[in-house]
């Protein structure tokens, strides 16, 4: 059985799957197949004997146009590139095997000529020939972790090794986040292993010929405000540069990026570790602000709603929590079937947000209900992702105006990709009534959207019975990696797949493979089209809580 603090299978799991059959290059579902488009991994030879003491996360990033220069910027988060920068950048990662295109439509080059390699190691060729590509356009990137190192890859291109690598001397990255709506150019969180984190231009970096971190704000610097291991960090949404990190001790700092990093901040001892509680900074230039102290133990995954009003945290106790940010309120939450909770994520909507953990299966969380509402069995082993596709539209939801089945995806670490769809006509969950002063009861009831007896603000619920929550099947199971999955990710084009050891796979929708065939500049172009926030198929909705 697995019993790392990461959650993560033993060594041994590599050595089982080495006889293992080849895996597929496609898999089917109903809407089609879906092919392997390409594959993202690092430099093998840039990897040491430290790199499996972290779990790989990939983040997606789109960059928008450069600021104008007429726009002030403040001084310590700014950065501008000289022309000297940018003449070293351009012989970098002007480098191309052949006259292939290098940014796949990212930056202002559409072909390159040359003999040199590109850039993931830092070498450059002063035969490099090169046109204007300095990242000064639009552009969609991969940023990925693998032992010491932060990885950048261009989305759009063919290329298997990264365009990219920052390496960090003193502690592993292992996780990221990205701000696609920075105002003044830091844009990329990264937490590390020993709870520092950083906020960078992801711009910048690219532009840079180096392998450290240019430009960088540093936060909690060795540990000063909290030591143990940082395990998520999230970009407040609509939160004008405030950012949340989560630690393996329960607590999460919310800090603010225009304010010192290295602002001094004491908080008092937590009195009750089973507690929820929030402590503010004394000082108004103090950074962190605040701190929350969620649960005893780890905080194992945080996600924000869309909108930035509620924020989700899972952790090693099994319980799911809920918090209205703005408020500091815990509003609701639940216990795991068994064991902790690795992974979270919200619907579009706001409506629903599914868990995975040890417990093998995917949870359904109702904001509408408070409770749970369906389990997806399909997994044998820990669930490690789980992700709305937010570019799937339901088939019947034409003409309603409201989004009455979703599409999400899961992978564990039995190296499995799960689709699923969940018909919320189609579930009935029986009440639970929560008695003032009594424990929960259940009882079989009649469908309802609403039910009679919603559980309290603030309620967190005790483990269901396997008998009372409704079960579904997935669409699809298909082993995907050889190593255990990490997460998943939904563009509008493919579905990604990141595996821990740093392997990251693009599987092209139904359809899309042939539409693109042949127009390259296809992939290009509407891999650039930003995320909606709401589908037209989806209606925002707040609840009275």
């Amino acid at each position: 059985m697995m019993n790392s603090a990461n959650g993560m299978m033993s060594a041994s799991s590599s050595s089982a799957t080495a006889q293992s059959p080849a895996l597929k290059t496609y898999f089917k579902t109903p809407d089609g197949r879906y092919k392997l488009h390409y594959e993202k991994t690092h430099p093998s030879g840039l990897l040491h004997y430290a790199h499996g003491k972290t779990v790989t996360q990939a983040t997606l990033a789109h960059l928008k146009d450069k600021p104008t220069p007429s726009t002030p910027a403040a001084a310590p988060s700014s950065f501008s590139a000289s022309s000297g920068v940018r003449s070293a950048a351009a012989r970098l990662l002007g480098g191309s095997n052949g006259s292939r295109s290098f940014v796949g439509g990212n930056g202002g080059s559409k072909s390159v000529s040359g003999n040199g390699r590109v850039g993931s190691l830092g070498s450059s060729s002063s035969s490099n020939s090169m046109a204007t590509t300095n990242f000064d356009g639009k552009g969609a990137y991969l940023v990925f972790n693998v032992g010491d190192a932060i990885f950048i890859s261009d989305l759009n291109s063919q290329d298997k090794d990264p365009i990219k690598s920052i390496h960090f001397s003193n502690s592993n990255p292992v996780s990221h986040a990205f701000d696609q709506d920075a105002k003044d150019g830091h844009d990329l969180l990264i937490g590390l292993h020993s709870g520092d984190v950083y906020s960078v231009s992801l711009r910048q970096q690219l532009q840079d010929v180096g392998k450290k971190l240019v430009g960088a704000q540093h936060y909690n610097k060795d540990g000063s405000v909290n030591n143990s291991r940082c395990t998520s960090v999230a970009w407040v949404p609509g939160g004008d540069g405030a950012f949340v990190v989560a630690h393996t001790d329960g607590n999460l700092y919310v800090y603010e990026k225009s304010k010192d990093g290295a602002g001094d901040t004491s908080f008092p001892v937590v009195r009750d570790q089973m507690q929820f509680s929030v402590a503010h900074a004394r000082y108004s230039k103090s950074n962190p602000v605040a701190r929350w102290h969620i649960c005893q133990g780890s905080i194992n995954s945080i996600a924000f709603s869309t909108d930035g009003t509620y924020l989700a945290t899972v952790g090693r106790d099994g319980y799911l929590r809920v918090f209205d940010y703005s408020k500091e309120l815990i509003i609701c939450g639940g216990k795991s079937y068994y064991g902790g909770l690795l992974c979270c994520a919200w619907s579009m909507d706001g409506k629903y947000i599914l868990t995975g953990g040890e417990d093998d299966l995917v949870q359904v969380w109702s904001m509408e209900d408070r409770k749970v509402v369906a389990w997806g069995e399909g997994h044998s082993s820990w669930v490690s992702g789980v992700a709305f596709d937010s570019y799937w539209s339901s088939p019947n939801s034409e003409g309603t105006g409201e989004t009455i089945m979703y599409r999400f995806g899961s992978v564990g670490q039995d190296t499995q990709l799960l689709l699923w769809d969940l018909e919320m006509d189609e579930i009935v969950v029986p009440l639970r009534r929560c008695p003032p002063g009594g424990s929960p009861s259940y009882s079989a009831g009649n469908q309802s959207s609403h039910w009679d007896n919603v559980c309290p603000v603030g309620t967190l619920q005790p483990a269901p019975s396997m008998r009372d929550i409704p079960k579904i099947t997935p669409l699809v199971a298909h082993r995907v990696h050889n190593e255990p999955l990490s997460g998943l990710i939904y563009t509008q084009e493919s579905v990604l797949t990141v595996c821990r050891d740093g392997h990251i796979k693009s599987w092209m929708r139904p359809g899309m493979a042939e539409s693109q065939s042949n127009n390259t500049e296809t992939i290009s172009s509407s891999s650039l089209k930003e995320k909606p926030l709401f589908s037209s198929k989806i209606v925002s909705s707040s609840y009275k809580l």
